[in-house]
């Protein structure tokens, strides 16, 4: 099945009771029994621990992700949460030194202090990366484009070295979608998705997901998060598999216009540096072209020639079209300044170290008209 077939009917069946072609929403908490630990339906007896409509998303996560199991939670921390704790005092865990700030907040402020050692590193400097891996390495963690930089990693090289280890790779594969990248097909163990992003698509809904294609790793991480409670709920489910439905056509458009805005901002004489993998003179793009497949998505991040922070916030201020808001990957362009907002969590120091400047601005490129976004950076820029 291909994928445009797949975001539609992968791993979904019409409901068995009336037949309906959308799965309904089963708003219940709990599952009749005909006897004391017998359930009317084997799979279902408690929401915690399965619901049809979650089902339902989780099975069409697997099908567009290559997985044989999804797992839909409550948000995309909480799924990176659920990863986390199948890991001790002692453990080492190497990650990206570009990360969501959340997930940064979640290392180094909660784990860290479990006793979990992290290292962060440029994941393109694959001697680096290896040199340090020792017997306590657990976990490799990426985020491939990263937020908010863009930087690319070779997940399909990061996977040979993984293997040779026997280290868990998990990818944080929000930016691309399934749409663009596979990495279990790359050899990744574990893909995660803030599916509140581009999976929702309507920034409606706050979800999570983690897909595997390993049965017993899919086991145990069901059981952590079963056992610890972060479910996304019906409701929730319900729409984000709505949302689904039409990634493929709005990934299409995200794509389309993200490489306009780009180029856009690559000639304007204010603009210092645009950070896009769909351009060549990205440092990675060719790695990018291998594997994202079909596009390079609608995340656009730059900077000024200025380098002054007051350029930002008074470009921030002046756009109409775009919403000054966090967040990203719904039809709406958003404009979001990192420093201030998403990644304000990252101590000002690490911020810099890493190239989160304060001119940093960081764009998520909507389905509307091309020309009027154009016109709106236009005005703005002014």
């Amino acid at each position: 099945m291909k994928f445009n077939t797949k975001v539609i009917h992968g791993g979904q069946h019409h409901d068995p009771s009336t037949g309906a072609v959308m799965p309904p929403v089963y708003q219940t908490s709990t599952f009749v029994q005909t006897s004391p630990g017998q359930p009317l339906n084997p799979d279902y007896e408690y929401s915690r621990a399965a619901n049809p409509t979650r089902s339902a998303l989780e099975n069409a996560l697997a099908s567009i992700e290559n997985g044989t199991r999804g797992l839909a939670f409550s948000s995309g921390l909480a799924a990176t949460d659920c990863v986390l704790r199948s890991f001790k005092a002692g453990d080492e865990i190497i990650a990206m030194d570009d990360l969501y700030g959340g997930t940064y907040r979640m290392f180094t402020r909660i784990y860290a202090n479990s006793g979990i050692k992290f290292h962060f590193v440029d994941m393109n400097d694959l001697a680096k990366f290896e040199s340090l891996i020792n017997e306590n390495t657990k976990l490799v963690w990426v985020e491939t484009p990263t937020n908010p930089l863009m930087k690319i990693a070779d997940i399909a090289e990061i996977a040979k070295i993984t293997k040779k280890h026997k280290i868990l790779f998990a990818v944080d594969n929000t930016f691309a979608t399934p749409y663009l990248q596979k990495p279990l097909d790359l050899g990744a163990d574990i893909v995660m998705h803030s599916a509140t992003k581009y999976l929702g698509g309507h920034s409606d809904v706050i979800a999570g997901a983690l897909i595997v294609k390993d049965e017993e790793l899919g086991s145990q991480l069901h059981f952590q998060q079963f056992a610890t409670g972060a479910t996304l709920g019906p409701m929730d489910s319900f729409l984000v598999l709505r949302g689904i439905k039409t990634l493929h056509l709005r990934v299409q458009r995200h794509c389309e216009n993200g490489t306009k805005i780009a180029e856009f901002l690559l000639n304007h004489p204010k603009i210092e540096k645009v950070y896009y993998p769909g351009l060549p003179s990205h440092p990675y793009h060719e790695v990018a072209k291998k594997q994202m497949i079909g596009g390079f998505g609608g995340m656009v991040t730059f900077t000024f020639k200025s380098g002054k922070k007051e350029d930002a916030i008074s470009f921030l201020e002046k756009v109409k079209v775009f919403t000054l808001a966090e967040s990203l990957g719904g039809v709406e362009s958003l404009a979001n300044h990192p420093a201030l907002m998403t990644h304000a969590s990252i101590p000002e120091d690490k911020r810099k170290e890493i190239g989160i400047t304060d001119d940093l601005v960081r764009l998520s490129v909507g389905v509307e008209d091309a020309e009027d976004l154009i016109e709106d950076l236009k005005q703005a820029l002014l």
